[in-house]
């Protein structure tokens, strides 16, 4: 996609003014995924310099919390591709991941001010969500509410500023986009969470059925949970490396409970909610292509 590349130079562009060599071989390294948020951006406010601009400053702070994340659950794979700190170290990791956000918030300077500061509040709460996450893999979590807000923050809040700091520059209206970009990034969490149980590590470009090793209670667990007799089981194979038997117990617990069904439902609920709220909007189908891409994906 033509546009997409023009996000892509004007990341490299970007990252350049640093007159850093080792930072722009570390972009290299950086593996790039859908862009669902530059897709979201260029749909809503068209393809302009600004927009484009506002297109690479989301991707490099999205780019920057997945450095921080990587170093954060000690992963090695990040979209089927090794992972920066793997390739380098801890240290470069996060170095690197503060460069991009200093260079992403120094472009955003010179944008509008309310532009800025939807994006700018949206990080705080994306590191919020982080520390959520990490604080919550401290103990089994059977809150839905707890998960619920932590995915919201983690992964919605960013793409929920950007489909409203999008509608901002089109002089749309920014509350319906914001509520569809909610619960498009939520909706999207969700079939992440599900997906790392349903797909084999290859699709995933990550180890499968890693969620659970690393702490996290996510929706299909939280379904399951509330619905065992025997909970104690589910609890004792919490941050366990399972093996063959342990992982075959708890797909086929998921179906006999219907904890995957329903998880997939509440997704589709969740993503449907947004729909509406734009769906009398300009080019509201290709916003709803979206929303049931995401949620139907297979990865």
């Amino acid at each position: 996609m033509e546009e997409l590349d023009k996000v892509k130079n004007q990341i490299r562009e970007f990252v350049e003014v640093c007159n850093h060599k080792k930072s722009l071989d570390l972009l290299n390294n950086l593996a790039t995924g859908k862009m669902l948020r530059s897709k979201l951006i260029l749909k809503i406010a068209g393809v302009t310099p600004e927009s484009i601009n506002l297109c690479a400053i989301v991707e490099m702070i999205h780019a920057a919390s997945l450095l921080h994340d990587d170093v954060i659950d000690e992963a090695n794979i990040r979209r089927g591709k090794p992972s920066v700190n793997a390739l380098y170290d801890n240290k470069t990791s996060i170095m690197f991941g503060d460069i991009l956000y200093s260079r992403a918030f120094t472009e955003l300077t010179l944008m509008d001010k309310k532009v800025a500061y939807t994006i700018s509040n949206s990080v705080t709460q994306l590191s919020i969500g982080e520390m959520l996450d990490v604080d919550l893999a401290e103990t089994f979590n059977t809150s839905y509410d707890k998960y619920l807000d932590m995915i919201y923050k983690k992964t919605g809040s960013l793409i929920e500023a950007a489909a409203k700091a999008a509608a901002i520059l089109a002089g749309l209206d920014e509350n319906k986009y914001a509520l569809y970009g909610r619960n498009l990034g939520v909706a999207f969490q969700m079939i992440d969470d599900i997906l790392d149980i349903t797909q084999d590590s290859q699709t995933l470009g990550k180890p499968a059925m890693s969620d659970f090793a690393e702490g996290k209670v996510t929706i299909p667990y939280l379904l399951l949970h509330e619905r065992l007799e025997n909970k104690t089981k589910l609890e004792s194979l919490y941050k366990k490396e399972l093996n063959t038997d342990e992982i075959l117990w708890i797909k086929e617990q998921m179906n006999i409970t219907k904890a995957l069904e329903d998880s997939i439902s509440q997704a589709r609920e969740i993503g449907n909610i947004g729909i509406n709220a734009v769906r009398n909007e300009k080019d509201s189908e290709t916003l709803v292509f979206i929303m049931k891409a995401m949620i139907e994906r297979e990865f």
